[in-house]
């Protein structure tokens, strides 16, 4: 009851963070720069945050946030929090900046160190995604609603891999066993191509290179309720707010679990430099 009734408020939140975005999109009336790890950041990143962070803090002012746009406070001071929020307030920054239209607003909220409830929203499509533990993943644009799952992935069909349109498509190749067969799907937004596998339209989504656990926060609840996971490169699960950094190894969104993952993508040693 406690996730239905913030499910509806999270979704305006996600819409009206969305709306400026799409906004300052097609003005262009936005600056850049570079953050101290050397990924952009823009001043429509900045502004989306501090509508969310309003928003949320005024519909649940007992719980506390983390956002990719924010300061981190220190383990000790949030490594025992029931439920916290974390978002993104644009996953697909670079998409923003180059253009394509590719980037999304991503609130999850965190209980008990698994995220329970996830908004996803592409401005360009007004697409929103959505999950709450339990109740299943739907995917609305404008009025229509429909439940979504993964694919029914058949054995000797071709697999489609969801891939970044800025990242090299060889490393990702390299990860797939010889023999096998694929499609590959260009889109942008982390966020975006991990829903693409929650409603069918692809397999599997392989993800080499920095992120953070405000990545996969919201698209981990909505790609589980829809029949998929989301594991590391050892096809182990993530974990959140476990560590002093929120950055994520290297993962694998994938779909129909029944599927014998580790016999068509090599599993490959993380390296562990994110332990506290």
């Amino acid at each position: 009851m406690f996730l239905s009734k913030l499910l509806e408020p999270v979704k305006i939140a996600a819409r009206e963070a969305g709306a400026l975005l799409w906004q300052l999109y097609q003005s262009g009336d936005f600056q850049q720069q570079q953050k101290a790890d050397q990924s952009p950041v823009t001043s429509a990143d900045l502004a989306a945050n501090r509508i969310i962070l309003n928003y949320l803090s005024e519909l649940t002012p007992d719980i506390p946030i983390i956002s990719e746009e924010s300061f981190l406070l220190p383990l000790a001071q949030r490594q025992h929090w029931p439920r916290y929020w974390l978002i993104d307030p644009m996953d697909g920054t670079q998409e923003f900046v180059a253009r394509s239209g590719d980037f999304a607003v991503s609130i999850a909220l965190v209980e008990h160190g698994w995220p329970a409830l996830g908004v996803i929203y592409w401005p360009k499509e007004d697409v929103l995604y959505y999950a709450t533990r339990g109740h299943g993943a739907f995917k609305q644009q404008r009025h229509l609603i429909n439940r979504i799952q993964v694919n029914q992935h058949q054995a000797g069909s071709r697999l489609k891999i969801a891939i970044s349109r800025r990242q090299p498509l060889q490393p990702i190749a390299d990860l797939l066993q010889a023999d096998e067969a694929v499609d590959y799907i260009a889109l942008g937004s982390c966020s975006l191509k991990s829903c693409l596998v929650a409603e069918g339209k692809a397999d599997c989504y392989l993800r080499l290179g920095p992120t953070g656990e405000w990545d996969t926060g919201a698209v981990q609840v909505i790609v589980e309720e829809a029949g998929g996971k989301i594991l590391d490169s050892e096809f182990m699960p993530l974990s959140y707010n476990q560590r002093d950094t929120l950055a994520n190894p290297d993962f694998m969104v994938i779909g129909q679990t029944e599927v014998p993952w580790p016999d068509l993508i090599k599993a490959r040693r993380t390296e562990r430099q994110l332990t506290s």
